[in-house]
């Protein structure tokens, strides 16, 4: 019952808090304990013990990995350069800067498989020199997939993180890359938006297209549909996930569906 409520708990969070956390509890047994009277080798093997738990509030298996690895990982580069715990803070810094505060309840870095959004034209036609949006570009990954379905189109990536809009501008030299919040961004000159984002954003992100976007437009979610809306179409990717394919005005899923 109690490790329900704790993965409960931890899926709730934004991610990577729960990686975050993990971390830092695991941090706090390996160094408290000892004060306590505990030897090392079991302050060692309870903070390790702790990480694994709380690996299970990881949605995904990449995610569990991550915290389940971290404490251990952290402690072995510690130990193996000599460097004091408190060292372990500078790559936490280094999330934080590539993974703002601001940014945790979109989605995290996570790139758009190669080729996913080839067929993407052919059901979703635009005029030449169309304005298409990756709101949330990374590294640019979605950038490439959006050009290889629109050569013609005028590419435009947004990134809040300083350090991937830098990275994406290089990988993407064709695209205009800006650093900003996609959610205070004006849509309102694309003809289309693409999104790999959170289930929980997308409620946000439909509001938004709805008020922005002009008729005709569309808004094209890889893997995670807009439970409220019927969509236009829906693609495959090479590895199956679905590409959700909304047009402007909005058609309400009925009831019955």
């Amino acid at each position: 019952m109690l490790t329900r409520r704790l993965r409960s708990f931890l899926e709730s969070l934004p991610w990577p808090l729960p990686a975050l956390l993990a971390w830092g509890v695991a941090w706090a047994l390996f160094l408290g304990l000892p004060r306590l009277g505990v030897s090392a080798w079991v302050a060692l093997a309870l903070a390790s013990a702790c990480g694994l738990i709380l690996s299970f509030g990881g949605h995904t298996g990449w995610r569990r990995a991550l915290i389940g690895l971290g404490f251990p990982l952290s402690l072995a580069l510690a130990g193996g350069l000599s460097l004091p715990a408190w060292a372990w803070l500078l790559p936490l810094g280094l999330l934080l800067l590539i993974y703002p505060l601001k940014a945790w309840r979109d989605a995290p870095l996570f790139p758009t498989p190669a080729h996913a959004l080839r067929d993407l034209a052919t059901q979703a036609p635009l005029a030449a020199q169309a304005w298409v949006l990756d709101a949330g570009c990374g590294l640019g990954d979605g950038l490439k997939a959006l050009r290889e379905a629109y050569p013609q189109a005028q590419l435009h990536g947004l990134e809040w993180s300083w350090p991937l809009r830098g990275l994406c501008a290089l990988r993407c030299p064709w695209a205009r890359i800006r650093q900003g919040d996609i959610w205070q961004a004006d849509w309102q000159p694309y003809a289309l938006v693409y999104l790999f984002q959170r289930p929980e954003s997308m409620a946000r992100a439909v509001a938004k297209a709805q008020a922005e976007l002009q008729p005709g437009s569309w808004l094209v979610s890889l893997e995670f549909e807009a439970p409220s809306l019927t969509p236009q179409a829906v693609l495959a990717c090479p590895d199956g996930r679905p590409v959700w394919l909304y047009r402007v005005p909005f058609q309400a899923k009925s009831p019955e569906n």
